[in-house]
């Protein structure tokens, strides 16, 4: 068996069409149909159901094909690790991250990742948690910043980072709006614009209403805290939610919340045992150092 084969069969497998599939591979269509032949040969066993030009995976070819691409993603990361090590200042970073920390955070931790290495590039994902957990263990994601991940089979590991304060966000003109700081059963009464289900965000402010014994009044469910606090601005109610730099900070009042402590924690998630590129991991001590992680002790893994 050839290493070429094995790319023809998957090209082929995902083409469906042997001329279609030659002419994208450069190839004549005799030569194409021979290697599948001699890979039928050796396997002992058919892998396409064929009508005329057009072909089509049988559950043989089905099962096969699940082995190719994983040798096939093995020998391309194998490549790619290679090459990362003859050139460990450059390469590309994937991270995710949630929502509510694309108004200032992130841009500001990139733009001080940058001066120290500026030819590394990165692609961004910006989503709630469960979305950018689902990225990370399909790896399309190295790392993500987000709350702690929870009722997760995946081999996360999440390191602590920062501690981010939550505040009641009241429109101009209500009538806490010049208090200094309140009791979240000040405002329990009151219509609240929340995230959706789901989110990182939303999940803490039910348990801190949890904390109080109170069910508090859903007018809205957002996506984006931007959404949100345009919506508190507008008058259509109250919301919880962290600090958004020049979010609407004529129309609306952050008040702090002595009681309960209104916090997140916001970590960085990572898939346990997969292979970081040298220009993730160098992004990735970057952040460990630009927060100070030894001021937690502790670390989450989910698979634990």
């Amino acid at each position: 068996m050839e290493w070429q084969q094995l790319e023809y069969f998957q090209t082929l497998a995902r083409i469906q069409h042997v001329t279609r599939a030659a002419e994208y591979m450069s190839l004549s269509q005799p030569a194409l149909s021979r290697s599948i032949a001699r890979l039928e040969e050796e396997l002992g066993v058919q892998l396409f159901e064929r009508q005329g030009r057009t072909i089509m995976l049988n559950r043989y070819g089905q099962l096969f094909l699940k082995r190719v691409n994983r040798i096939l993603k093995e020998f391309n990361d194998g490549k790619q690790e290679l090459q990362d090590l003859l050139h460990p200042d450059h390469g590309e970073v994937a991270l995710g991250f949630l929502h509510t920390l694309g108004t200032s955070l992130i841009p500001d931790l990139l733009g001080a990742f940058r001066v120290q290495a500026p030819s590394i590039t990165f692609t961004l994902i910006q989503n709630h948690s469960y979305s950018l957990l689902e990225h990370l263990d399909a790896g399309e994601l190295d790392l993500c910043l987000l709350a702690e991940p929870t009722e997760t089979k995946l081999p996360i590991h999440w390191t602590p980072l920062w501690s981010e304060e939550l505040f009641a966000v009241v429109p101009l003109g209500h009538p806490l709006a010049n208090q200094e700081s309140i009791l979240l059963t000040e405002i329990a009464s009151e219509p609240f614009i929340f995230l959706k289900k789901g989110y990182a965000l939303r999940r803490t402010s039910d348990q801190l209403f949890q904390q109080i014994g109170v069910t508090p009044q859903i007018t809205f469910e957002g996506e984006e805290a931007a959404t949100v606090s345009g919506l508190v601005a507008a008058g259509l109610g109250v919301s919880l939610l962290p600090e958004l730099r020049d979010i609407n900070k004529n129309k609306t009042v952050q008040i702090r919340i002595r009681e309960p402590k209104c916090q997140r924690v916001i970590g960085m998630a990572l898939v346990q045992g997969r292979y970081l590129s040298p220009a993730a991991t160098r992004f990735k001590e970057f952040v460990l150092s630009h927060f100070g992680k030894e001021q937690f002790a502790n670390t989450f893994d989910s698979g634990s």
